[in-house]
């Protein structure tokens, strides 16, 4: 290695680079596991409560939770490409206030339409402040080792659940839903809007180039058939995966637990997101991109299987919800590498924008689908065995997502 690559890699992965934010890091781990926590996980823990107090059907209400993730989802495409030219500062702090002001909406709706204009911005909020910005941003900073940095900001995001999801049942059980969000409010507040205002401040690199991505525009990629194939096979990953989620406590519910039984299963999935993302890169040193894919997004069939088909056992629920989430964070983590592993980081933004805005689309209208689905099938049981046939489904499309030989490129793994 030549003193000029050195040099460049000292610069690429922080060793000589003093430009780059060093609190970043942390800041961004801390801000997903409030913004997951507080805008996502808490929703599925309070609906009960929300349909039981206002009388709104169960159906609108996951609606307007849906509706926002269709609108982060589509807002995703336009945030990836202002994170290409600009950096995540100002996306992600003005996200962060967008969020409390959402949540404030949403505690104060007095009827459905209002509820529903409080999800809308919610939407731009989830866009602007999830893991789509945090990934560009690692991704620019960090490259070419990202990988890391991507796992360890995932596995502080796996514990999203684990901590909001039984503080949510917690304050649920002494004050009302409303209350609850207002308190939830305040914390997104205090540590979302300042970790992202001053971690955030390093000057924004030039994406890397090189000769064999040179020609190649995020157009043409976006066009190829192995992209294509790809935003198909997360889409259909990604639908059954978010409908297991935002439907694991119904479910349980249905079996006779508990609502604080059903929130801490939520939340132990969690903290199998976080183990399993400790596994992440020793699986992609060992697989290409596409075995890989096929596995993990295989058996999160599986463990929907098993969900579907566990016996009564409180202990045993805990476990394959464990599994699920060890599954669940190593998806994550593959899709946040898709695009490098592919094709480069030089249009990693836009690209990645385009590549999950399909799948966050039917992960926004799967907890709807999954709670209109449940009375025709019978109850959430019948449901996890056909999310369970999605899921197999998306792993039979993905060993047709090869792109070939890989080319050289600074930012690719």
């Amino acid at each position: 290695m030549t003193g000029l690559d050195t040099a460049t890699r000292g610069a690429a992965t922080g060793t000589g680079d003093r430009s780059r934010p060093r609190a970043a890091l942390p800041a961004l781990c801390v801000t997903q596991i409030a913004s997951w926590g507080v805008v996502y996980y808490a929703f599925p823990v309070l609906n009960p409560q929300i349909t039981a107090a206002t009388g709104w059907p169960a159906g609108a209400t996951t609606a307007a939770f849906s509706l926002g993730l269709v609108v982060s989802a589509l807002a995703g495409i336009r945030v990836g490409r202002i994170l290409d030219h600009r950096g995540p500062r100002a996306v992600m702090t003005l996200g962060s206030v967008l969020g409390v002001i959402s949540l404030l909406i949403v505690a104060a709706a007095p009827n459905v339409p209002v509820f529903v204009a409080g999800w809308t911005l919610a939407g731009l909020a989830m866009a602007s402040t999830f893991y789509q910005p945090a990934f560009a941003a690692l991704t620019r900073w960090w490259a070419p080792d990202h990988v890391r940095a991507l796992t360890i900001v995932t596995l502080a995001g796996g514990l999203a659940s684990t901590v909001f999801a039984p503080l949510t049942a917690a304050l649920a059980d002494h004050l009302s839903w409303r209350h609850t969000y207002l308190v939830l409010a305040a914390i997104l507040a205090a540590v979302t809007i300042p970790a992202h205002a001053l971690a955030l401040r390093a000057p924004w690199p030039d994406a890397p180039t090189s000769p064999a991505h040179a020609a190649e525009g995020a157009a043409e990629v976006g066009r190829s058939r192995p992209f294509l194939l790809l935003a198909a096979a997360f889409t259909l990953s990604g639908f059954a995966m978010y409908a297991v989620v935002v439907a694991l406590v119904p479910l349980l519910l249905e079996r006779g637990y508990t609502t604080s039984q059903a929130a801490w299963a939520l939340g132990i999935g969690g903290a199998g997101q976080t183990l399993g993302r400790t596994l992440y890169a020793a699986l992609a040193r060992r697989t290409t991109a596409t075995a890989r894919a096929t596995v993990l997004i295989a058996l999160g069939g599986l463990t929907t299987l098993s969900m579907a088909a566990a016996p009564g056992s409180y202990a045993l629920i805990i476990a394959v919800s464990v599994v699920a989430g060890m599954v669940r964070g190593n998806l994550t983590l593959l899709q946040a590498t898709a695009i490098t592993d592919r094709w480069g980081t030089v249009h990693y933004g836009r690209l990645s924008g385009l590549l999950a805005a399909p799948a966050h689309t039917a992960a926004a209208l799967a907890p709807f689908a999954g709670a209109v689905l449940a009375g025709p099938l019978g109850g959430y049981g019948p449901l996890f065995f056909l999310l369970a046939a999605v899921s197999m489904a998306a792993a039979l499309i993905t060993p047709w997502t090869a792109t070939g030989a890989v080319a050289a490129d600074p930012g690719r793994r």
